[in-house]
């Protein structure tokens, strides 16, 4: 008799005895069939079975068979039964609880088994050991180290502070004999503190002490002055975030005459062009007067007389009016204005005035000597074309008569001459060597004209 047959007649005996034992009475087939018929359902043979399951084949035909005499024991057997069940399917809870009605077990928890509770390890002594102690002092060595690099980079990061305590307030006015006044503050220590003022080349500079306190001596002058102080990390380059501005105000005397610094122009400059700037300092003054006085042509030592006239149809030649050009003094005493003048020899005289009335006076002698020819042509009132010969050569650029409209201005040089062909006459202005000439033909006219200064603008039939 097989194993599988003692599975089937255990089986006839638990359906014996199910008046007695209820839950032992089976409903169906027995646990071996069930799974082959599981197996075979699956389509599998018990080799690929074997693979999927890590179970041995031998293990899982002895499940197959019944014979559970030839598994290792009842805890391998109810795992390989549950991984069983899983793979082929079928419920795993079921398939034990078969299992055990077949065997004749009864249902029954698991024990649960309480492990014994460890036994408490008496505390140990704190000590402390060589090595410990070093490792302590190496850490509080490195958090030291971190703290300083810390303050280090904060220190380097930041700009120095500045503060001005004296003057108190940013604007201050003072007595009118006062022509001094000590400027004083705090800083960062060390820090290279710069009061700027405005025409002075260069700056104030102390040093904040070891306690931050720093005092420079800044010179006053009559009305209005302006100092901006800084702040400087020597060893960060890093420039205090907002410069304290200071203003020291000193009144005139009004029986004060003026004083008057010329900076420009240089006595004895000559110009290549007629733009002359016109520039320097006062003190006690209301207001400046510029006046040109013309001298005679570049090289001359001939009687001073009027610049000649440029030509048919020229404006009269650039210079200051005859009672001078008003120049606007700022609040720092200085004072420029642009001076056009034309080609010669010029004495250029500048007054300060004050609210006496009283006067400073200073001339500068300069010439303008244009080299060459330079030929301005403004586009005016219509179109207009032209065409251009500089020092007798065609400019490519006007080769066939470049048509223009109004409002376009063109500005050619040459070292002896220049020639414009216009179809435009009246449309054309010409500026030669800073002199206004105007137009000078009728609109609609085609006309060459030729400029070489010293000579006058001369018509010619060049086309």
């Amino acid at each position: 008799m097989t194993t599988r047959d003692h599975a089937r007649r255990a089986t006839s005996e638990l359906r014996g005895r199910a008046a007695d034992r209820p839950e032992l009475t089976p409903s169906g087939p027995s646990l071996p069939d069930r799974l082959a018929a599981a197996r075979e359902r699956k389509g599998v043979d018990l080799g690929r079975a074997e693979r999927d399951t890590k179970i041995r084949a031998r293990y899982l035909a002895a499940l197959e068979r019944g014979d559970y005499r030839d598994l290792p024991g009842a805890v391998y057997t109810k795992g390989f039964l549950r991984n069983y069940a899983i793979y082929l399917g079928l419920d795993p809870e079921d398939v034990l609880r078969q299992w055990r009605r077949e065997r004749g077990e009864q249902a029954s928890p698991e024990p649960v088994v309480v492990p014994p509770r460890p036994i408490a390890e008496p505390p140990r002594p704190l000590t402390f050991s060589p090595g410990v102690i070093v490792a302590a002092l190496m850490t509080l060595g490195v958090l030291a180290f971190g703290v300083y690099l810390a303050v280090q980079l904060l220190r380097y990061a930041r700009p120095p502070e500045l503060a001005v305590t004296n003057p108190p307030v940013a604007v201050l006015q003072v007595d009118e004999g006062v022509t001094t006044y000590q400027l004083e503050g705090s800083s960062t220590a060390g820090a290279t503190i710069e009061v700027t003022a405005p025409g002075r080349t260069q700056p104030y500079r102390t040093t904040a002490l070891s306690d931050g306190t720093w005092s420079v001596q800044v010179e006053l002058r009559r009305g209005k002055n302006e100092f901006e102080v800084s702040a400087k990390n020597p060893d960060t380059g890093k420039v205090t975030d907002t410069p304290r501005s200071i203003v020291i105000s000193v009144p005139f005397l009004v029986i004060q005459a003026p004083t008057l610094t010329v900076s420009q122009p240089v006595d004895g400059t000559t110009y290549e062009n007629g733009a002359i700037p016109v520039e320097g300092m006062t003190t006690n003054a209301t207001s400046v007067t510029v006046v040109a006085a013309y001298l005679g042509r570049p090289g001359s030592s001939q009687t001073p007389a009027p610049p000649p006239s440029p030509g048919p149809g020229a404006s009269p030649a650039a210079s200051s009016p005859p009672d001078g050009t008003t120049v606007t003094v700022e609040d720092d005493g200085s004072f420029s204005t642009p001076l056009e003048l034309t080609e010669g020899r010029w004495a250029i005289t500048i007054t300060a005035i004050s609210d006496g009335g009283k006067t400073a006076s200073l001339t500068r002698s300069v010439t303008v000597a244009y080299q060459g020819v330079t030929v301005v042509v403004q586009i005016k009132g219509g179109n207009a074309w032209i065409k251009v010969w500089i020092d007798g050569v065609l400019d490519q650029r006007y080769l066939h008569g470049q048509t223009y409209r109004p409002g376009k201005t063109l500005t050619f040089t040459g070292r002896e001459s220049v020639e414009v062909l216009t179809g435009s006459s009246g449309s054309t202005y010409f500026t030669v060597n800073g002199v206004v000439l105007g137009s000078l033909g009728r609109s609609g006219v085609p006309e060459t004209w030729l400029f070489a200064p010293p000579s006058p603008p001369t018509q010619t039939g060049r086309r």
